[in-house]
């Protein structure tokens, strides 16, 4: 796919959001939590998240309640909340004759299409992107502000996760993954409160309108050079996780 293929696919996919803000995208349907249980390889793993009922609060480093074992790799301020589309499962067991279900993969918040519009996926949420999940006020608190700064990357250990269910080994479902782009993103927390579901999304700020996660996608794993003028818009994004753009920099081409 050219470059101006990625441009148009992108900018066509997302803009039904580009609306005056702030614009009710979807509605929250659950919140998921887990905590740090034995896995694969004699290792700690929380990957597996359960559904919460009642209100939980979200802070810098995420939901109150959830936990990372690694924390090396995962959590912290720039992965302090995972969101993954319902779509990637249905993707995931098409793809491999599984049943895979919602909630295995580690994600804290499922959300559903309101009034017409697309889901939030990676062809319709941007990097950059602010949401607010619920009204102004949740339970006597300030509502949650999220704003997208990267991309899940799938590791090994959604392989391992999988195939604890499975009596064969699964085929390599995290590098499928990786090159579909379809592994979600993660959020920092612009404004503490609490969360839960049957919420509201708003979409509020949209700086971005172009850094779609399926285009960010596109341009990683493109195995050609790419003009300077497609990538350097993507450099001057502030909130951008600064590993993305050691990435595309290295895509950059010379001529």
């Amino acid at each position: 796919m050219s470059i101006e293929q990625i441009a148009s696919s992108s900018q066509k996919n997302s803009a039904d959001f580009n609306q005056p803000l702030p614009l009710h995208i979807a509605n929250l349907i659950c919140v998921r939590a887990g905590k740090a249980m034995p896995f694969a390889r004699e290792q700690m793993s929380a990957i597996d998240k359960a559904p919460i009922k009642a209100p939980v609060a979200v802070n810098f480093m995420g939901l109150t309640t959830d936990e990372q074992a690694d924390r090396r790799h995962h959590g912290g301020p720039l992965k302090a909340v995972h969101q993954l589309p319902v779509a990637t499962y249905e993707k995931i067991n098409t793809e491999f004759g599984l049943k895979v279900r919602v909630g295995t993969l580690g994600e804290n918040l499922t959300t559903e299409a309101v009034d017409g519009l697309p889901a939030m996926d990676e062809s319709t949420v941007c990097i950059g992107d602010v949401f607010q999940y619920g009204d102004e006020q949740v339970n006597g608190s300030d509502s949650v502000q999220l704003r997208i700064v990267q991309p899940r990357r799938p590791c090994y250990k959604i392989n391992d996760q999988i195939g604890q269910f499975k009596l064969n080994k699964v085929p390599n479902i995290a590098s499928w993954m990786t090159k579909q782009g379809i592994a979600g993103w993660y959020f920092e927390v612009v404004r503490d409160g609490m969360i839960h579901a049957d919420l509201p999304v708003y979409l509020i700020e949209r700086s971005y309108p172009f850094a779609t996660l399926e285009k960010l996608w596109q341009l990683s794993n493109s195995k050609e050079k790419i003009d300077a003028e497609v990538i350097e818009p993507w450099l001057a994004i502030k909130c951008l996780e600064d590993s993305w753009k050691t990435v595309l920099a290295k895509k950059i081409s010379k001529g």
